[in-house]
């Protein structure tokens, strides 16, 4: 009954999001150019769906290798700054920093730097864009690990490795998973910027630049679902595995 419910109340939402989003359009009279609605996608996806099956691949899997990569060096640097508050002083600044800056004044930087390189700049700029709530939630996670579990399993003779392994580690993943799911719609942005800021022809980005260089609003609104739909997919994969490794933290309310 729990997992029917899951189930049918994100997709009555949504369902009612774009009912609502139709109604809209319709009472205000918009034209397809002005704002186009839900029932002028599915001639959009039945026309390009071949388009949308090849770029939406090129996005995802983009998409998924820079997170893996963030997922690598967001863990290492939180780990850094968790277990030495040293790093953690000089960590923390230059990240903020580097996080404050906007990604799209990053994209022709890149683009300079490896010239035609665009599946690597693609992919360096979602693990840019998604590292840093996975460094910080990590970081945070093992700062505040109780030092009496410490004290007591080095008393123990436990090693550092041991502490973080069987204490540091399963305390952290409710922070880490938190985090994750920020991380994966940051992904996105981040591939989609490089995508549109500086086109190479590739992705669900140059699709939906291919529709606002024709005037086809219908595609560009269709882009942006399938956007959507994308990054709902990952989400509920990164909930799976929150559930199977971290599963004891969820709490149920009601």
């Amino acid at each position: 009954m729990d997992t029917l419910r899951k189930i049918l109340v994100p997709t009555a939402a949504m369902a009612i999001f774009l009912l609502l989003w139709e109604l809209v359009v319709y009472l205000n009279g918009w034209p397809n150019y002005k704002m186009a609605s839900p029932s002028d996608l599915i001639p959009a996806y039945q026309k390009y769906w071949s388009l949308f099956l090849t770029m939406g691949w090129q996005t995802l899997w983009r998409t998924v290798l820079g997170l893996v990569l963030a997922i690598i060096v967001g863990t290492a640097l939180g780990m850094v700054m968790g277990f030495s508050r040293l790093m953690r002083d000089a960590l923390y600044p230059l990240l903020v920093g580097f996080n404050a800056i906007p990604k799209a004044t990053v994209v022709p930087i890149l683009a300079l730097l490896f010239i035609g390189q665009h599946d690597l700049n693609t992919v360096l700029m979602a693990f840019m864009i998604s590292f840093f709530p996975i460094a910080v939630s990590v970081s945070i996670g093992l700062s505040t690990l109780e030092p009496e579990y410490r004290d007591i399993l080095r008393s123990l003779g436990a090693s550092q490795a041991q502490i973080f392994w069987k204490i540091a580690l399963p305390k952290t993943l409710p922070e880490f998973f938190g985090a994750l799911k920020v991380a994966v719609t940051l992904a996105f942005i981040g591939t989609n910027l490089v995508e549109i800021v500086s086109p190479h022809g590739r992705g669900l980005g140059a699709l939906f630049d291919s529709g606002k260089t024709n005037s086809d609003y219908p595609l560009m609104f269709a882009v942006l679902i399938a956007l959507g739909f994308l990054g709902i997919v990952l989400y509920y994969l990164v909930v799976a595995l929150e559930k199977t490794f971290a599963g004891w933290a969820e709490r149920n309310p009601g």
